[in-house]
């Protein structure tokens, strides 16, 4: 079978990039070919037999002319489609696997990617693997730049995007993103895809909210690498890793470190609230942590909390936790609470309310018997290998 795998970036950047060069990895050990269609760049690391990818674009660079331009490229991308045809016309794929193409790419490549397979006779599967709430808002995380949680959009009412300036609280990007939004609704594009695959039953209901995305979605949780951690001896303290951003909830655990003093809080990594976590004494900052580091935190904390304030997908820290075996701490919002077995492996709190969060922080450190059951049922949780995920898709790349 040959896989034409679509993402705007083809250079490691984030979760999207990780999860195709993963699955296309797999699919290639299957025995499958696996070529690649997006945005040239100096770091790509994947491509496809004919060299074609669509220029760059950089948002936070480039030159004044280019940038003019951006507003309609962003919206509908000419070249893309050129540039995918004369991969499409080489490799002939049976199956174009979407990942990211908002703005750099553009749904345009649907049209094309549709157009193709009607011109050519060939039969071709066309899937989407939805990372975010993309296709139903124009934002793509349902919510708002103050922080709420915004579900304005999935009736269709697209406008709410400029009133509540939702994309960077610009009335003019907003403006865009709802032109956007509005022009591949009215051209029904996403009525050509054949499955869209959601990493959360969570975001399989919020994409079904549209009758046209809603026979064709389909929830699998994302697949995990992560290896179980050897068993080690728990040092004391807890444990937020991740984005230190508003819609992380970051504000309301630091209010709950505040209210704890007795309790020692550990925070890895980085983002614009940085600032606010410097001045709380029983919590130690040790910035963006990766790999061996990274792991050696996870393992030897008594738990770990994730405070999410947005509507948050399958997020790979929960799931990366709970492998170390290190209980979980959550935020009862999105996908979380469908990879936390509250009461086994760990605990559900209202997101956003810091007194609930104070209260359960205080209840998990203090009962170590009910600690160190939620500890060994880790050893227990289990989640998709990639070698697992690939299978599960075979059915839709077959049809």
């Amino acid at each position: 079978m040959k896989v034409l795998m679509i993402n705007k970036f083809l250079y490691p950047n984030g979760g999207s990039e990780t999860y195709m060069f993963e699955l296309g990895k797999q699919l290639e050990r299957m025995g499958h070919e696996v070529q690649y269609f997006g945005m040239e760049h100096e770091g790509r690391c994947v491509g496809n037999r004919v060299d074609a990818y669509t220029g760059s674009m950089d948002f936070h660079g480039g030159s004044k002319l280019a940038k003019l331009t951006y507003p309609l490229k962003t919206i509908y991308s000419s070249e893309a489609r050129q540039k995918l045809r004369l991969v499409l016309d080489d490799f002939r794929p049976d199956v174009i696997h979407l990942n990211n193409f908002n703005y750099q790419l553009t749904p345009s490549i649907i049209l094309e990617a549709d157009k193709w397979r009607k011109e050519s006779g060939h039969a071709c599967r066309i899937l989407y693997t939805a990372h975010d709430y993309q296709l139903v808002c124009p934002n793509h995380m349902c919510c708002r730049m103050d922080g709420q949680v915004c579900e304005d959009c999935l009736g269709g009412k697209l406008t709410s995007c400029i009133r509540n300036k939702c994309i960077h609280g610009s009335a003019a990007k907003s403006t865009i993103g709802f032109a956007e939004a509005a022009f591949w609704r009215w051209k029904k594009v996403y009525k050509r895809l054949d499955a869209i695959v959601c990493c959360s039953e969570f975001m399989k209901k919020k994409l079904d909210s549209d009758p046209i995305l809603r026979e064709k979605t389909v929830a699998m949780h994302n697949f995990i690498s992560t290896k179980k951690a050897p068993a080690v001896e728990k040092q004391n303290y807890v444990l937020y890793f991740g984005r230190f951003a508003k819609e992380k909830g970051i504000e309301t655990f630091l209010k709950a470190c505040k209210a704890l003093p007795d309790i020692p809080f550990v925070a890895a990594g980085s983002g614009p609230l940085e600032g606010e976590l410097a001045g709380i004494q029983n919590l130690k900052n040790v910035g963006f942590q990766s790999g061996k580091a990274l792991e050696k935190l996870i393992v030897e904390a008594r738990f770990s909390v994730y405070p999410s304030e947005w509507y948050e997908n399958c997020p790979f820290s929960v799931m990366e936790s709970l492998m170390y075996g290190t209980p979980v701490l959550g935020a009862d919002i999105g996908g979380i609470p469908e990879l936390i077995d509250a009461g086994v492996n760990g605990e559900l709190f209202e997101s956003g309310n810091a007194d609930a969060l104070t209260e359960k922080i205080r209840a998990l450190w203090d009962d170590h018997a009910q600690l160190d059951a939620y500890t060994r049922a880790c050893g227990t949780t289990r989640f998709d290998t990639v070698e697992e995920y690939a299978e599960k898709l075979m059915p839709l790349y077959q049809g």
